[in-house]
Order: structure tokens, then C-alpha cells, then sequence
């Protein structure tokens, strides 16, 4: 049995057959989208013309995403942008009107809905889409983080509607630095966090395991979100700075340097303290101290950190806080016996 959602308080602006998560809206005229690499670059942003600079991003096989540290945090569901010139928008109702008359599924009062809204376009409270204001504006229109859930997308329920070149309406989730901010965080990559472990070789029973993370391979990344069009010029960078590692040992048998397992930044960018000849014996401002064999295998020690994340943008020159986010990766530590005879 199929199911309709119908966006735009029961006008039809976007049909979503819920059941197989499939959209049946044309999505907006083609642009040149750069988002990084990620799944949405060919057709989330499409229409808003958001572009994302991330040539200050975190590389490497082991780079990854943040996870916010604010569970009730997430990047923008949904938002309002400029999206068609008079002829995209005909063209787009002509297309959608051809797939809701041919579709036999599509109930009446949809169906009836529809035409009412197209009419509007056409000749209602605009004549023929506006195509003599062809160089004043653009059509705004909804657009949609596939990541977000149905229910958070449809919080953008507009029809198309009509703004002048220049002109930001006044309408609640229009696009804004900060929405452009949000974003960017989704499109952040951060290095692997691989700490190096001393003494080298395998860790010892009862001796302390010193782990560092290198200032010169560890500092910010960034990513910078843009939108030139219909007369608007905005940008915002969100930008993540390494605030401090956290040692999970991987098992209970072990203890922690500092014992909360936090280990905080250096001045100089770098967390921990690099082991040297003839500190052995001492505690480590970051590391662990296993009290028990791995045997023949190995404990999987994770090192996570958090990164602090911020952004600036259009208007907004002093930083603004966003949810710090986390990103780890385990790695195996051998941890053996040390022989002794006693003579």
C-alpha cells in the first residue's frame, strides 16, 4: 500500500512516497556543486548553489567525520534558498504535472490540490511564473538534508515562492550564515587519531605506557560554505581545533595518566608528552598502565578526541560556538609479562 506525504499544507509542492523513501520532486537546475566527496555532492545542495571549499579539511586513509558531543544537535534538516528563474520553475511544474496526472496512485484530493497550486503560478497571484521580472529575482523553494529525518524535513513545507535580487524574505529556516555553518560541519573531516605508544615493542605489566600525539600533524581543520545567487552573498567557515584525548584502555585492567583518561592540549598544539630514555619509571602526563597480560592476543585501545568547533561568516566576525565533536580509532596493544630470576 503506498503513502503520501503532500509538503506545503496540503498544496502540492513535493510528493514522497514514504513507504520506499523515494522522492518524486525534480530536483532544481544543475550547478556546479563541490561538497567535498561526500554522497550529496550530485544532488542535495542542487538548486540552493552551495558550495563548499574543503581544501583545509583533515586527509588521509583514517580521516573521518565528527560526532557531535550534543546528542540533540544536528546539522539543518531543511532550509529556504533561492532555487529557479521564472523558466526553471514552469519548467519544473510542467514536469511534475506530467508525473501526477500520469500516476494512477495519486489521490484525487492530491491531484486536485495540485492543480490549484500550479494555477496560482500561472494565473493567480503571479502571471506566468513571473517571466516578465525574468533579471529582478528568483523562486524560493525548500531544500532537504537527506540525512534528517522525514518528519524534520517536512518543517519546510513552503510553496515556491517569489523574492527581488537582493531581497532576504522574512520567513522562518531561511538560509543564513549559520545555516550555511551547520553544514560545513557535516562536511568536516578530521585526522585518525593513532597515538604513539613508548616505550616501543609491546607495553609491560605494571610499567606505565607513555602516548602522545604530535602538535606539527595534529592541529584545525576547516571547511567553508558558500551561497552566491539570486543577489545574496554569504559564506560561513566552521573550523575544528583539537581540544584534548581521551584513552579507553580496553579493559579494566589497567590504569589511567591522568586517571579521568582526559588528556589535555599542549601550548604548542600537541597532546602528551613524548617518552624518553630513562623515564621508564615515571608517570606519563598522558598514557596508561596495563596490570594484566593481553596473553596471546591484544587489548584494543581506543583514542578519541574531541575537537573544539566553531564558526565565522557573513556579519559574523568574532567566533561562535557550535557542539564540540569527537572522533577515535582503535589500535591493538600487546601487553606482556616481564620475566625476572631470582637468583
Amino acid at each position: 500500500m503506498r503513502r503520501f506525504l503532500i509538503v506545503g499544507s496540503l498544496s502540492v509542492a513535493t510528493a514522497v512516497l514514504v513507504s520506499t523513501g523515494v522522492s518524486f520532486a525534480a530536483p532544481g537546475p544543475p550547478v556546479d556543486v563541490d561538497a567535498g566527496g561526500g554522497r550529496k555532492d550530485d544532488h542535495i545542495y542542487a538548486g540552493a548553489q552551495i558550495k563548499f571549499d574543503t581544501s583545509k579539511n583533515g586527509s588521509g586513509p583514517s580521516a573521518g567525520p565528527v560526532s557531535s558531543v550534543q546528542s540533540d544537535w544536528t546539522a539543518p534538516p531543511c532550509w529556504y534558498a533561492p532555487k529557479w528563474t521564472p523558466d526553471e520553475l514552469r519548467d519544473y511544474y510542467q514536469r511534475m504535472h506530467r508525473s501526477i496526472v500520469k500516476d494512477p496512485g495519486m489521490p484525487p484530493y492530491a491531484r486536485e490540490k495540485w492543480n490549484e497550486e500550479r494555477q496560482n503560478y500561472i494565473d493567480g497571484d503571479y502571471k506566468d511564473f513571473n517571466q516578465d521580472k525574468e533579471d529582478e529575482g528568483m523562486w524560493w523553494g525548500a531544500v532537504q538534508n537527506p540525512d534528517a529525518s522525514v518528519d524534520a524535513q517536512l518543517a519546510c513545507d513552503r510553496v515556491p515562492f517569489w523574492a527581488d535580487n537582493g531581497e532576504t524574505p522574512d520567513v522562518e529556516n531561511i538560509i543564513t550564515p549559520e545555516i550555511l555553518a551547520g553544514l560545513a560541519y557535516e562536511q568536516i573531516k578530521v585526522p585518525g587519531t593513532e597515538v604513539t605508544l613508548a616505550p616501543g615493542g609491546k607495553s609491560k605489566v605494571n610499567l606505565p605506557t607513555w602516548a602522545w600525539l604530535d602538535g606539527g600533524e595534529f592541529k584545525p581543520v576547516a571547511v567553508t560554505a558558500s551561497l552566491a545567487v539570486g543577489g545574496l552573498d554569504m559564506s560561513a567557515t566552521t573550523t575544528a581545533t583539537p581540544k584534548s584525548l581521551r584513552i579507553e584502555p580496553g579493559t579494566k585492567d589497567a590504569r589511567l595518566h591522568p586517571a579521568s583518561g582526559e588528556c589535555t592540549i599542549n601550548g604548542d598544539g600537541s597532546i602528551g608528552e613524548p617518552y624518553a630514555k630513562g623515564k621508564a619509571d615515571q608517570e606519563p602526563p598522558c598514557g596508561v598502565t596495563y596490570l594484566r597480560s593481553s596473553g596471546d592476543g591484544s587489548y584494543a585501545m581506543e583514542a578519541t578526541v574531541t575537537w573544539e568547533i566553531s564558526w565565522t561568516g557573513t556579519g559574523v566576525a568574532a567566533p561562535q560556538a557550535l557542539p564540540d565533536g569527537t572522533f577515535g580509532n582503535e589500535q591493538a596493544v600487546e601487553v606482556e609479562e616481564i620475566q625476572s630470576i631470582n637468583r
